[in-house]
């Protein structure tokens, strides 16, 4: 069973197709998302349906949340704020059905899916050993998955020791013998210094891991959140990877 899973689409829609594209090269059995497909970005619709399409699983994120109203939108401040509410009011009616549906945690083939974590799945990053050890106890599964921090992370426990950090491009990890939490890394609005869009593919066969980045046009996106009058930080990062 060989898997590829995605996070943190953010309504990036040149970001998405562009991974989408390098996925459908490699064929695999599976298609996962962690969460967030909505929210900063221009094109909520368009990545909603393409995620309704293609996905096999798919969770909701914090974002996704806010903008189907389960999560009062006074929780966000700042950009993400009025990036979603400016995304309820363009969001249609399938778009709105697809993220109804959707759950911040669930479970396939044996492996724990969180878009933020098993002590809270909508809102705390793993971005320390304290939280994925926390999370590797709590799911109780040989291999957990998680989103949220926008950051490329595996972290793998052997004889009660933790090894890993943030995962560049290319990293190819063994997950035999070994509990691991993994981060694919953000689709469409990457953290992790990386501005190329992020994801992983997983053979659960073979207990192997490997971190993808792709190339996509960036100042497309740029362009479209301006004429959409989104916050220009939320623009303007996205270069930088930041």
């Amino acid at each position: 069973m060989r898997v590829a899973v995605v996070s943190d689409i953010h309504s990036n829609l040149h970001a998405l197709e562009a991974v989408l594209a390098a996925i459908e090269a490699e064929a695999p059995d599976e298609l996962w998302c962690l969460g967030d497909l909505v929210g900063y970005g221009p094109r909520p619709n368009e990545c909603c349906a393409l995620i309704a399409e293609r996905a096999d699983v798919c969770l909701a994120g914090n974002h996704d949340l806010a903008v189907r109203g389960t999560i009062d939108l006074a929780e966000f401040g700042g950009e993400a704020g009025i990036a979603a509410t400016w995304t309820r009011t363009v969001l249609d009616p399938a778009a709105q059905d697809l993220l109804e549906r959707l759950e911040p945690e669930g479970a396939a083939h044996g492996v724990r899916l969180y878009h933020g974590s098993a002590r809270d799945p909508i809102w705390e990053y793993v971005l320390s050993d304290e939280a994925a050890l926390a999370t590797l106890e709590l799911a109780g599964s040989p291999l957990v998955l998680v989103g949220h921090s926008h950051v490329a992370l595996r972290l793998v426990q052997s004889d009660g020791d933790l090894d890993g950090g943030v995962a560049a491009a290319g990293t190819e990890q063994d997950l035999g013998g070994a509990r691991a939490l993994l981060n694919p890394g953000s689709v469409g609005q990457p953290r992790d210094g990386d501005p190329r869009a992020a994801y992983l593919l997983l053979d659960l066969d073979g207990q192997h891991a490997s971190f993808r980045r792709v190339e996509y046009d960036v100042g497309r996106t740029q362009h479209e959140m301006r004429d959409a009058d989104l916050p220009e930080m939320l623009a303007a990062r996205l270069e930088l990877g930041l």
